[in-house]
C-alpha cells in the first residue's frame, strides 16, 4: 500500500495537468562561486569543516558525480538557465552572455505557475530582466541576502508557489586576509606548490567556504521556517577553484561540483549517488519535481528518476567546455568524460595557458605565484609544476576513476590507443552536433613567446591591457 500511494503521488508531481498549485513544491536553489568538489568536507577535504553541508547531505541526497557545462561564470550559469550547452546559448568565452532571442527556463518556471526571484550572483550580469526574473536583488553581503529573501517571502506570502535563487560570491577571490584558519595546517593539494604565501591564501580562501557553510544552514532555517517542509532545496556552485588546475581547466577540480538536494518526505534521507548528472540538467529537474516541462531540444535532461531512487544512473557521458576569460586566459578547451575516463583536447597547443591568477597576482588572489615561479628556478619539480601548468598536449588522456587529480597523462601508451581514438571520434562527433568551431575570442599568447609565461615574468606587460570581453 505504501508503494502504491508513493507512485501515485510521483505521478501527480510528475503530471502537469493533474498538479493543483496549492500541492507543488516550493524550489530554493543555493549557488556557491567557485567551490570545487574536492574542497568540501563532505567529498572527503578533512580540513575543511562543512557541518551544515553535512546536516543537508543527510537530509536528502548527494551526489558524487555533478559536473558543470564550463568551469567559468558566465557560461557556467547561462547553461544552467537555458539548458543549453555554451556553443548552443551563444555564452562561450566568460564575461559574455546568451545570444539574442535565446530561451531561459525562468520563462518555463513561470509558465508552471511559479514566482521566481533571484538574490545575489544567480546569472553573470549586472541586469537580470532579460533572464525572466519576477524579482532580481543584485544584493551580495550575507546578511543582507537574508533580509531581501524574507522581505521576498512575507510579500508574496507562501500560498502559492515560489522558486528563489540565492547567490553567494564565495568562495570567489578576493579572499579575506584576515581569518580564523591556521595556515600551517591547510591541505595543500599534491597538483600545488607548498610555499607560505600558498599557505596563507589557501586558510584566506577556507574561510569564504566555511562563510558560505554558515549561509546555507541560515537559507535553510528561513526554508523551513517560512516556507515549510514542501520545499525542494538545492545547493551546488558554478563550477571549481580558483587555483592552478582548478577554474578555467576541465580538470575535475575545475567541472567537478557539489551537489545535494533535499525534499523532506518525498526524497530519501542520507543517500548519495554517483549517478552523473550536469548543471545543464537542474531546471529540467527542478520543473519536472514541480509538475512543469521545459521546452523541446533543450541538451539538460531531468533527474528525477535519480532523486527519487527509481534510477541509480543518469549520464554515461559528459562533455565540458571552456573557450577563455578575455585576454586574461585565451585557451580553448573541450573534453569528454565517463564514469572512469576522460579525455581533454585543448584545441591551441601552441599557445600558453594562463589566467588571471598569475597574470595578475594579486595580493589575496594570486600572490603565491611569485613563490612559486622563484621556487621553479630552484627545484626540477617545481618547475615541471610550472611547466605542466602554462604548457599543455594537444590531447591529455586520464583514468580518472583512480587517478582523480588526473597527474598521469596515458595518451601515448599503446593499450590505451583503441580508447583514446573512440572518445577523440565521439568528442569531436559532439561538437558538431553542437555547432562548436573553437572560436578564439581574445588576443592569444603563443609559447613562441617564453616572456608571455616564463617563470621570470613577474608583472603584468603592456600588451595586456584591459580590453572589452565579446559579448560585453
Amino acid at each position: 500500500m505504501r508503494r502504491f500511494l508513493f507512485i501515485c503521488f510521483l505521478a501527480l508531481i510528475t503530471c502537469p495537468a493533474v498538479v493543483p498549485a496549492g500541492d507543488r513544491p516550493h524550489l530554493f536553489v543555493y549557488l556557491s562561486d567557485d567551490h570545487s568538489y574536492f574542497d568540501t568536507s563532505l567529498y572527503g577535504a578533512t580540513d575543511i569543516p562543512m557541518p551544515e553541508m553535512e546536516r543537508l547531505a543527510a537530509d536528502g541526497i548527494s551526489f558524487t558525480h555533478a559536473f558543470v557545462a564550463s568551469p567559468a561564470c558566465a557560461p557556467s550559469r547561462a547553461a544552467m538557465l537555458t539548458g543549453l550547452m555554451p556553443a548552443r546559448n551563444g555564452a562561450e568565452a566568460n564575461h559574455t552572455y546568451p545570444a539574442e532571442g535565446t530561451h531561459f527556463l525562468i520563462e518555463d518556471l513561470k509558465a508552471a505557475g511559479y514566482r521566481v526571484a533571484a538574490f545575489g550572483k544567480v546569472a553573470h550580469a549586472k541586469d537580470l530582466e532579460p533572464y525572466g526574473f519576477d524579482y532580481s536583488s543584485p544584493a551580495r553581503e550575507h546578511a543582507l541576502l537574508l533580509q531581501e529573501v524574507n522581505e521576498f517571502i512575507e510579500r508574496e506570502g507562501s500560498d502559492s508557489p515560489l522558486c528563489l535563487f540565492v547567490g553567494t560570491s564565495n568562495p570567489h577571490v578576493p579572499w579575506p586576509l584576515k581569518n580564523t584558519f591556521d595556515p600551517s595546517e591547510v591541505e595543500i593539494p599534491g597538483v600545488h606548490l607548498d610555499t607560505p604565501e600558498t599557505r596563507k591564501l589557501r586558510a584566506a580562501y577556507y574561510q569564504e567556504i566555511s562563510d558560505l557553510d554558515t549561509l546555507l544552514g541560515d537559507l535553510r532555517e528561513i526554508a523551513a521556517e517560512e516556507l515549510g517542509d514542501n520545499t525542494v532545496f538545492v545547493h551546488t556552485s558554478d563550477h571549481g577553484s580558483q587555483w592552478p588546475f582548478g577554474k578555467w581547466n576541465l580538470y575535475d577540480y575545475g567541472i567537478r561540483v557539489p551537489l545535494l538536494v533535499s525534499w523532506p518526505g518525498v526524497i530519501e534521507a542520507g543517500v548519495r549517488t554517483d549517478a552523473m548528472v550536469s548543471w545543464i540538467d537542474l531546471l529540467p529537474t527542478l520543473m519536472d519535481l514541480a509538475g512543469g516541462a521545459p521546452r523541446p531540444g533543450i541538451d539538460g535532461e531531468s533527474f528525477l528518476g535519480v532523486l527519487t531512487g527509481e534510477e541509480k544512473s543518469h549520464r554515461d557521458t559528459i562533455f565540458t567546455t571552456h573557450s577563455g576569460d578575455g585576454e586574461m586566459n585565451v585557451f580553448p578547451i573541450r573534453a569528454i568524460r565517463t564514469g572512469d575516463w576522460k579525455l581533454i583536447h585543448n584545441l591551441r597547443p601552441d599557445l600558453a595557458h594562463t589566467n588571471h591568477s598569475d597574470v595578475l597576482r594579486k595580493r589575496s588572489a594570486g600572490s603565491y605565484w611569485n613563490e612559486w615561479a622563484a621556487l621553479a628556478k630552484e627545484e626540477a619539480e617545481a618547475q615541471a609544476v610550472l611547466e605542466r601548468y602554462f604548457q599543455r598536449p594537444e590531447f591529455e588522456l586520464y583514468h580518472v576513476s583512480v587517478d582523480p587529480w588526473e597527474t598521469e597523462n596515458l595518451i601515448d601508451l599503446p593499450s590505451q590507443q583503441d580508447r583514446v581514438e573512440r572518445l577523440k571520434e565521439r568528442l569531436l562527433d559532439w561538437m558538431t552536433s553542437q555547432g562548436d568551431t573553437g572560436e578564439i575570442f581574445d588576443e592569444p599568447r603563443p609559447l613562441a613567446k617564453p616572456e608571455r609565461w616564463h617563470p621570470d615574468f613577474f608583472k603584468k606587460p603592456a600588451a595586456f591591457k584591459k580590453k572589452k570581453s565579446k559579448g560585453e
